[in-house]
């Protein structure tokens, strides 16, 4: 028997036509909805993308990545300022003066100046051409002086071995001498003085003595050259102290003296014998072609 009902059901179809606006609408405007949504999603990722890679560049250029690296080549870098003494001058510490009482630079007898003494630490060029950082234990009357001339010898190319307080030779002056050490204050010891402990000018923070290696003096004790005689000879060299000089101008006419002792000592420069507060340039040091050199290192 043949079945009547696959007849029947397009009956019933062509008398309800279909109508997807009706039957299907609310599907398809989802799925319409979703492909949209999707669409706006999209865009708003790549919107955002484009917003974040801008700003990534541009703070790139400011900063590298994690790794240390950048992004992108760096500025050239900025020059150094030109060197310069850059001095700093500073009271003595309680620590320094303990290391300078320990080593022996004062002990009973010796100027009661702790309050008067200064920490002037500077740069200054060395034999090798390079800038050195040094220190020099002065008087605080003569600080402004020491500042003005070793900016001159900084400033003109001077080269000074090196610049250590004496606390570092444990008060040895010998030592000091032997390592070419420029050095000022340093109440010496009995068996290294030349002057009354309360009258030398090393003792009481007005006596400089530079390079002592290539500007020696004549030991009044051993009749001999120190630290060595092989720069006996007061001929033009490096680190030299000449009469007529640059280091010899930039002192004298700070009202320093040269050689303020009987015997050569090139190395050596002091405000006066016996030693008493400076005044500056204007300041009148002992006077060697008016009385006889006095014993003043």
């Amino acid at each position: 028997m043949t079945s009547h009902a696959p007849e029947a059901e397009r009956m019933r179809d062509a008398a309800h036509p279909h109508h997807p606006s009706r039957d299907t609408a609310p599907s398809a405007r989802a799925g319409g909805r979703r492909r949209k949504l999707a669409l706006g999603s999209l865009a708003l990722l790549s919107a955002t993308a484009l917003l974040a890679g801008g700003c990534s560049s541009s703070s790139a250029s400011g900063a590298g990545s994690s790794d240390g690296t950048s992004s992108r080549p760096s500025s050239p870098p900025i020059p150094s300022p030109t060197p310069s003494l850059d001095a700093a001058v500073t009271e003595i510490t309680d620590a320094q003066w303990s290391r300078m009482v320990a080593a022996g630079l004062w002990r009973k007898g010796c100027p009661d100046i702790r309050d008067q003494l200064r920490r002037v630490e500077m740069n200054h060029l060395g034999f090798d051409g390079k800038v050195h950082r040094g220190v020099l234990v002065v008087n605080a009357d003569v600080t402004a002086s020491v500042v003005r001339i070793f900016t001159r010898l900084f400033e003109e190319g001077f080269p000074i071995r090196r610049m250590q307080p004496m606390e570092a030779y444990d008060g040895d002056l010998d030592a000091s001498l032997a390592d070419d050490n420029t050095s000022a204050f340093n109440c010496r010891r009995p068996d290294q003085i030349n002057a009354p402990f309360r009258e030398s000018p090393h003792a009481n923070g007005r006596a400089i003595d530079i390079n002592p290696y290539e500007n020696p003096w004549t030991n009044l004790r051993t009749k001999k050259w120190s630290p060595s005689a092989k720069y006996k000879d007061r001929t033009e060299g490096k680190g030299k102290i000449i009469e007529g000089g640059l280091v010899w101008r930039a002192f004298t006419e700070e009202g320093w003296v040269w050689q303020d002792i009987k015997v050569p000592d090139y190395m050596h420069f002091d405000t006066g014998y016996p030693s008493k507060p400076f005044k500056g340039p204007s300041a009148t040091p002992s006077d060697s072609t008016a009385q006889e050199p006095s014993p003043a290192a």
